[in-house]
């Protein structure tokens, strides 16, 4: 029994040295290392955490003045994704403490990540103020106003007094100016898009306004000489209004007494338009055909007889299609012309010469059965 023991015993040792060889010796993907630049580096040393979200994620690796910047080298695991137009700030906890760097924004997905050999510029990277800056502009602020600067001759203690004498007992009516300047840009606030749009507008309209400046000044010249004939026909156009006006009431009377015929009356006007709309066609062709017809009677009239002397050689060789099928048109019927005029030309050839027995004479006498 113990030795089945001592051989588990011996197997656990076995896959625990295995398992641990494995992790050290299974190859990682290399951490990525990126560049940053900064004005200055107040409290930052190689080993100092790199965070996101105040989560140690890597660390400092380096730091190298170079002029007026520093170079400072980041690294940090290569699981960790930073956007790659992410900022760099140098961060104090508190005064104490050490400074680490933070990365932000925090990556969402979808977007392109910091690879090895990326550098954040110096516009992309802030550092703290420091507290001895701080107590430098206080102090050179205080030299300024002091009796050896702006209040060398007492001007800063007079305005300080006038400025007080002014707001004595004005609490209240500066309490109110306060408030109604905070209405109003919290309108302005509330308004900017719409406000925003409409000087995008103004500014294009006064733009396209420049670029036409001639014609603009043309149409305010042509719209003064309006407006100073008008002014001089004011007497002119109050009568013609006048008038109007005394007509426009007339034809309301009118319309009123007559307003049943008015009814009637386009109530005819559309039966004869859609009587017009239906036979636009057979107008279109009589328009096209009474100039001729027109011309020929009168062609035809005789002055000396009172009569229309007209002539009609059956003999002659005519088209009896183009004749049959506008007869047939002026019925109303549609006819397809080209089977009249397929017909009359499957019919023989009149035969050069005598006349001989059994021939069909396609000519318009013919067919009538004119002599010849």
């Amino acid at each position: 029994m113990s030795g089945r023991w001592k051989r588990r015993a011996a197997l656990l040792a076995v896959l625990t040295l295995i398992a641990a060889l494995m992790y050290v010796l299974w190859p990682r993907p290399e951490p990525v290392r990126v560049t940053a630049y900064f004005p200055r580096t107040v409290g930052i040393y190689p080993g100092s955490d790199v965070r996101v979200l105040g989560v140690r994620i890597g660390e400092v690796k380096g730091i190298t003045p170079e002029g007026g910047r520093v170079r400072v080298e980041l690294e940090y695991d290569a699981d960790r994704k930073v956007p790659a137009d992410a900022q760099a700030a140098i961060i104090n906890s508190s005064v104490v403490s050490d400074r680490y760097v933070q990365l932000l924004p925090v990556y969402r997905g979808g977007g392109p990540v910091l690879r090895t050999g990326d550098e954040i510029p110096e516009s992309r990277t802030a550092v703290p103020v420091e507290l001895d800056r701080v107590f430098d502009s206080l102090h050179t602020t205080a030299e300024a106003l002091g009796p050896k600067g702006a209040n060398k001759d007492g001007a800063l203690s007079r305005l300080l007094g006038v400025s007080a004498d002014n707001l004595d007992g004005q609490g209240k009516n500066l309490n109110q100016t306060v408030e109604d300047l905070s209405a109003a840009v919290t309108t302005l606030s509330d308004g900017r898009t719409d406000l925003f749009g409409t000087i995008r507008n103004l500014q294009v309209f006064t733009a396209a306004l420049a670029a036409d400046d001639r014609s603009v000044r043309s149409f305010n010249s042509s719209l003064a000489k309006v407006a100073g004939q008008l002014a001089g026909e004011r007497e002119d156009l109050a009568a013609a209004l006048k008038n109007l006006g005394t007509a426009l009431g007339d034809v309301s009377a009118f319309v009123k007494r007559n307003k049943n015929s008015l009814t009637s009356n386009v109530e005819g006007l559309s039966k004869v338009t859609k009587v017009l709309v239906t036979q636009r066609a057979a107008l279109q062709e009589l328009l096209e055909v009474a100039p001729t017809g027109l011309s020929n009677l009168n062609n035809a009239y005789n002055p000396s007889s009172g009569t229309l002397d007209t002539r009609n050689n059956a003999d002659q060789a005519q088209d009896p299609a183009s004749l049959l099928c506008s007869i047939l048109r002026t019925t109303g019927e549609k006819t397809d012309c080209r089977d009249l005029r397929d017909l009359f030309a499957s019919l023989p050839e009149v035969p050069q010469g005598p006349a001989v027995t059994g021939t069909v004479d396609r000519t318009l006498g013919g067919i009538l059965g004119a002599s010849a």
